[in-house]
């Protein structure tokens, strides 16, 4: 259980104030006085705001609730840019990942949690998952945790798994696969030891076996019974490409929204990743169930996987968050660049009105939170929890754009918190995340990211490092 902060904080001077609520108020000249973890009070320049113990002043800055990330996997931030998976759909792009897979040790999760989450926060995110589905060598997901822990960002540890290898028909080397008992026992731990079900918890667990191509249907249905037996989350992958939709009809006679759903996998618990492939028909079964989707905009365009049809399913009022997905399909953990692409990309599907800076401020936010469970984020009000995130309006990519300085944060050059506080503390103040020595974070990181690939080629003696840049005229 959290331990409870029961410090006062007064960020005043605010410019605008978006508070995300049902009118979706954005209070000019505004306040707001966290007591603990909880907003107490909020107001305008009509009202003098109270006294508190820490005071932030916010002139120049536009505060809004702090961003929600519904879809990742930290540990691909070793493997950016990989050389040998630059230009390959997701098929060819993993198979080149999991030449690096097996060579993951815990000291590389760790860093690449720390790494993964900073990037996050400093974007704007405040609250984020992480889909961890390796378990080699002496990884344990305890260490995502504690890396959450350490930073103080809010986080939800979606349990990972990958049960069958390439013996078994599925894609994954049988050397990374996990027996599924284990599985099933260290999920178990997992919600036993972590799970917080109080309002502003800073931990919570998911199950997220990998995608239906991974995992056997009985692992599927016992992860569906366990979760709901202990009122936890379930995500995994899902239609995220053509050849989904094939291997599905292929190998079990449905597509794979109808097969999910036969499995148990459907309804207000469960969000799927990218959905980019489904129909009209699926998505009225999403909408009819309370389902989710996490919309990840980066990583469909960097692996040529398709549009998903959005603005169709926002329509029919499936919840709809967003995710940055892995960094190394999308090579950036920027939730407002993220924002950014999926109203861009729905765009290019449907037209210039069809999707707004609203909407996918909405997705960040208040989608984001249903997806996850959460009634107390992603809304500026008395009795939420204090999450919070600021910008600079002074900042060169904004100016002149401050005719609607909210939309401005969708349609200008994604920018980079000034103050963001979560669960009532300031962790981010004047663009640096308090506690963390950012530069010694990136050269060990570099270090490990080379051992994983040096490891890795020698083990499979095949070239993930190749150079790919030619001269012109060669």
């Amino acid at each position: 259980m959290q331990v409870r902060n029961n410090s006062s904080l007064l960020v005043k001077n605010i410019d605008y104030l978006v508070t995300m609520d049902q009118s979706r108020r954005v209070i000019e000249d505004g306040w707001l006085l966290a007591k603990g973890n909880t907003i107490a009070a909020l107001g305008g320049a009509r009202e003098e705001p109270p006294e508190a113990e820490k005071i932030l002043d916010a002139d120049g800055h536009i505060v809004l609730p702090g961003l929600i990330n519904t879809h990742h996997h930290f540990y691909q931030n070793l493997l950016r840019v990989l050389p040998s998976s630059q230009n390959s759909g997701l098929f060819g792009y993993l198979k080149e990942l999991y030449y690096a897979m097996g060579s993951l040790t815990n000291e590389m999760l760790y860093s690449s949690s720390l790494v993964a989450m900073a990037e996050l926060m400093l974007s704007g995110c405040t609250t984020t998952s992480d889909l961890s589905y390796l378990h080699v060598n002496d990884i344990s997901l305890d260490t995502e945790i504690d890396a959450a822990r350490e930073l103080g960002i809010r986080f939800h540890l979606c349990r990972g798994s990958l049960t069958v290898g390439q013996s078994g028909g599925g894609l994954s080397p049988d050397e990374i696969i996990e027996d599924e008992d284990e599985v099933l026992a260290d999920s178990e731990r997992l919600a036993r030891t972590y799970h917080d079900t109080e309002a502003g918890a800073m931990v919570r667990i998911a199950l997220a076996p990998c995608s239906v191509m991974e995992i056997s249907s009985r692992l599927m249905r016992e992860c569906a019974a366990l979760a709901r037996r202990f009122g936890l989350g379930l995500h995994t992958h899902l239609a995220e490409t053509e050849d989904d939709v094939a291997y599905c009809l292929e190998r079990f006679g449905k597509r794979p929204v109808q097969f999910a759903a036969d499995l148990g996998w459907i309804g207000p618990d469960t969000w799927f990743a990218h959905a980019v492939h489904v129909n009209s028909e699926e998505i009225d079964l999403l909408a009819d169930t309370n389902t989710g989707v996490a919309y990840c905009p980066g990583a469909n365009m960097r692996l040529g996987s398709g549009i998903a049809p959005i603005r169709d399913m926002l329509a029919k009022g499936v919840k709809v968050g967003l995710g940055v997905d892995g960094s190394s399909s999308n090579d950036s953990s920027h939730m407002l660049a993220e924002a950014r692409r999926a109203m861009l990309l729905q765009r290019v599907r449907y037209g210039a009105d069809s999707v707004t800076a609203t909407q996918v401020l909405e997705m960040a936010t208040l989608q984001g939170a249903k997806l996850l469970q959460r009634d107390d984020l992603a809304v500026l009000a008395p009795g939420m929890v204090a999450d919070l995130i600021g910008f600079d309006l002074n900042h060169l990519h904004y100016a002149g754009a401050l005719h609607d300085p909210v939309a401005a944060l969708v349609f200008c050059t994604p920018g980079q918190v000034s103050f963001s506080v979560i669960n009532g503390k300031v962790v981010v103040e004047e663009g640096m995340i308090i506690n963390l020595d950012l530069p010694v974070l990136i050269r060990r990181h570099n270090q490990l990211a080379k051992e994983i690939v040096t490891q890795s080629e020698e083990r499979y003696g095949h070239d993930l490092t190749s150079q790919v840049w030619r001269k012109i005229g060669e």
